[in-house]
């Protein structure tokens, strides 16, 4: 059975995401429908592409991704379907595409060209989902598009090298539901010029001395519970998508507050590592 996942900016207090769903269901009701967010900031390009890059690789091989942002057509925002990794992401030419092909090249990319297809205000329901449902059908793209090579690009910014290796200075971006710093220093990166050397981890007015693997990590269980830390303090981690997080162990975003607002870190913010 074919799996359908969503990706949109749309929230959910308004009838967008039940009316999708809805219109998924009326063409194939023996499909599977999987959120993976409604909560992308309004036309973020590039926080769209984080998620859909940390989420789709653990979704089973021919899995069809519906990408709702900014997703009205025109003259340089055209409707695409793209084959990447063995996945289907049909989406608008935001740049999304770009981002997630950035490593690895895409097997097919389609302008989507459906006649007599509603060109409305609401072209995910309206033309995304009868693409989606044409390929869990066993549809080509062919059928459903022409193919395209004008993907628009978006300049990534990247964690920056430099003092001859003894510096790298990295971005904020992207802050989850707990208020966790996700930065774009990937461990990989971390670990060639580190080279064994002691490091200070600068973020604001803030120095970490230490990277975990797992947030608990940041408690000493050899020592007494009232000497050690825990609860409220600042840590830094490798996460599961391998880069450097900065988090409050156990925070709550809406009453004591997380590490993006507690280390007045925004998206883009800089984060920076000395070695020693």
């Amino acid at each position: 059975m074919a799996i359908i996942t969503l990706t949109t900016d749309f929230g959910l207090k308004d009838f967008y995401v039940g009316a999708l769903k809805g219109s998924i269901y009326k063409e194939l009701d023996t499909i599977k429908i999987v959120d993976i967010s409604h909560h992308i900031e309004p036309f973020n390009i590039q926080q769209c592409s984080y998620v859909l890059e940390n989420s789709y690789k653990s979704f089973p091989k021919g899995t069809i991704h519906i990408v709702g942002i900014d997703s009205e057509s025109t003259i340089e925002n055209q409707h695409i379907v793209a084959l990447i990794d063995e996945h289907y992401f049909i989406t608008a030419n935001t740049g999304v595409i770009g981002l997630l092909t950035a490593d690895k090249k895409p097997t097919k990319i389609f302008k989507i060209a459906i006649p007599n297809s509603n060109k409305g205000p609401f072209p995910v329901k309206d033309v995304f989902v009868k693409v989606a449902c044409h390929i869990a059908r066993g549809g080509t793209l062919e059928v459903i598009g022409k193919p395209f090579n004008a993907l628009k690009e978006i300049k990534e910014f990247s964690a920056m090298v430099s003092d001859s290796g003894n510096k790298i200075t990295g971005n904020v971006i992207y802050i989850d539901n707990y208020g966790n710093v996700v930065t774009n220093i990937p461990k990989h990166l971390f670990d060639s010029y580190r080279n064994g050397r002691d490091f200070e981890l600068h973020a604001r007015n803030n120095i970490i001395k230490k990277i975990h693997n797992r947030y608990s990590d940041i408690i000493d269980f050899s020592i007494d519970k009232a000497s050690r830390k825990g609860p409220g303090d600042l840590l830094a981690l490798f996460n599961s998508s391998e880069y450097i997080e900065l988090a409050i162990y156990k925070s709550n975003l809406d009453t004591v507050g997380g590490a993006s607002t507690l280390l007045g870190l925004d998206y883009r913010d800089t984060i920076s590592i000395n070695f020693i």
